[in-house]
């Protein structure tokens, strides 16, 4: 039984800013990601989502920590379908693209949406060379609904990742009504992908039930985002801090234990990852999680 716990990023401001995690002397990021990785076997890098990182980041990444640490990568959000400011692409793209002020997917011409994938696979390609890459982590928008044109555009970004193990999280109620849950969960299982299972608030259109079910035989993904529902859809432009600023008790953190062994039994690899990102949450929460699972024996 395999479990690999960890979090959202390691670079987060205020993560670094609070001064509770990080010794003193972990002042560049060279030293964070190594102390990081003295602490977790496992991190989601959030990075890649706001902008395809550079080659030489993986394999800085790769360098700086132990032989079997683990990176999922989550995936940029023009693949996604959320709306992508031209500004963050490489700079012959940009000129390609001309005057373009706001970038979708569907818009995008189809040669400069294939450059970007083959730039976003061989940006990753270190660490999978390196045998650390786990998943390449998908998160949806939520307007990405359970129909036809949602069910074609998942299966292309699954396709275009062939070779790559992918998970993926929807964020649109209609993927889990009574009606579509089944039929979601199959299609997850056709493409191979892992479906991810999140802990979130409950009560909105994009509030994603907590359904332990596996989708892939070599791995399970547990998404942590907290359980504050006063901030989750707050309006304005919220931070992910402020969205995600939650603490769990220790009580559900037990609990959330005891569904994350069960599952581990069913795959070859699990992961855990903490998302409630405000301050030095995730890591006292993912830290309190590993001793649990150690004591759990």
């Amino acid at each position: 039984m395999s479990i690999l716990v960890g979090t959202a990023s390691w670079t987060d401001k205020t993560l670094i800013d609070c001064g509770r995690f990080y010794p003193k002397e972990a002042k560049t990021p060279e030293a964070r990601l190594r102390y990081y990785a003295s602490v977790f076997p496992l991190v989601e890098i959030d990075s890649s989502y706001y902008g395809i990182p550079a080659p030489a980041n993986a394999n800085n990444w790769a360098e700086r920590t132990p032989e079997h640490f683990t990176f999922n990568v989550k995936a940029f959000r023009l693949f996604t379908g959320h709306q992508t400011d031209p500004k963050v692409l490489h700079k012959d793209i940009k000129e390609a693209l001309g005057s373009t002020k706001t970038l979708y997917y569907r818009s995008t011409p189809a040669e400069i949406r294939d450059e970007l994938w083959r730039r976003f696979i061989d940006a990753i390609s270190p660490l999978k060379d390196a045998g650390k890459l786990g998943l390449v982590h998908f998160q949806f928008p939520p307007w990405l609904q359970c129909n036809r044109e949602g069910h074609a555009h998942v299966e292309h970004c699954i396709e275009m990742m062939t070779g790559h193990a992918c998970s993926v999280e929807f964020r649109h109620a209609s993927w889990w009504t009574e009606a579509h849950r089944g039929g979601t969960i199959d299609f997850l299982r056709e493409l191979r992908a892992v479906h991810t299972i999140v802990d979130g608030p409950q009560g909105f259109a994009n509030s994603v039930p907590l359904l332990a079910e596996t989708t892939n035989p070599d791995y399970a993904l547990v998404r942590l985002h907290g359980r504050n529902v006063d901030t989750y859809n707050v309006k304005g432009a919220a931070s992910a801090a402020e969205r995600f600023d939650y603490d769990y008790p220790d009580q559900e953190l037990r609990e959330i234990m005891a569904e994350v062994v069960r599952l581990a039994y069913k795959v070859k690899h699990a992961h855990v990852i903490f998302n409630n990102c405000d301050e030095d949450k995730g890591q006292r929460n993912g830290i309190s999680f590993m001793k649990m699972l150690l004591a759990y024996g």
